[in-house]
């Protein structure tokens, strides 16, 4: 078969035209699953304080392009329109060496994923320790009470965490870890103040420590439309 050159001309341009093209980005479905209970040790639990609630937790999976990705547990919260944290749902095995494989769960670090990309990000926030207290968030900041440990002491520490910067915007010692007797939460949760912004924290018998935040909020990580799963 023969091409004529006005018949080549609209061909070649159409080929060019189509090389040219962006290639459309994929959309990805981030969804979280249906709930179900799992076996849960709190470490306050006695004898006496078990109960279904009390020894159990609800966790969910994590859903990319209908894919489970991750087990999570509590709320979301909304960071952007197209980001969110959540905590991760830990998978442990509880056997002692001479026993069979006893799974258990217990939540575990915070997670940021994004909507767009479908990119899930493990947050190490600083000195956090999921058995102590929880974070509560507000915009892009978290407030929590972690344990912080020097080669000398360790602290019970209020923490505001700035997730732009990977890193802790404010932190005061609130007393000295171990406590004498077990306290069970080691502090109490949260709370956020807009305007003008500020976090307050108290650890269980302590004095409130009130951190206002400057700025609103911090430049957030969030990756262009490409495919990282």
């Amino acid at each position: 078969m023969q091409i004529t050159r006005s018949a080549f001309v609209p061909l070649l341009c159409a080929a060019l035209a189509l090389h040219a093209s962006p290639t459309a980005p994929k959309t990805h479905t981030v969804v979280l699953g249906a709930s179900k209970r799992v076996p849960y040790t709190p470490p306050e639990a006695t004898a006496d304080t078990k109960s279904e609630d009390s020894t159990t937790l609800r966790v969910r999976p994590l859903l990319i392009d209908g894919h489970e990705k991750e087990w999570t547990v509590g709320e979301m919260h909304e960071v952007t329109d197209r980001s969110f944290v959540i905590r991760r749902a830990l998978r442990l095995n509880d056997a002692l060496p001479s026993e069979p494989a006893r799974w258990t769960w217990q939540p575990g670090p915070w997670l940021q994923v994004d909507r767009v990309t479908g990119h899930i990000t493990a947050l190490h926030l600083p000195d956090f320790d999921p058995q102590i207290s929880n974070a509560v968030w507000f915009r892009d900041y978290a407030a929590y009470c972690g344990i912080h440990t020097t080669t000398k002491s360790s602290n019970l520490t209020a923490i505001v965490f700035e997730l732009g910067a990977r890193k802790a915007a404010a932190s005061q010692k609130l007393s000295n870890w171990p406590p004498q007797q077990p306290i069970h939460p080691a502090c109490a949760p949260a709370t956020w103040q807009r305007t003008p912004m500020r976090a307050t924290l108290q650890a269980t018998g302590g004095q409130p420590v009130t951190f206002e935040v400057a700025g609103t909020s911090s430049l957030i990580e969030e990756g262009e439309s490409t495919d990282d799963q």
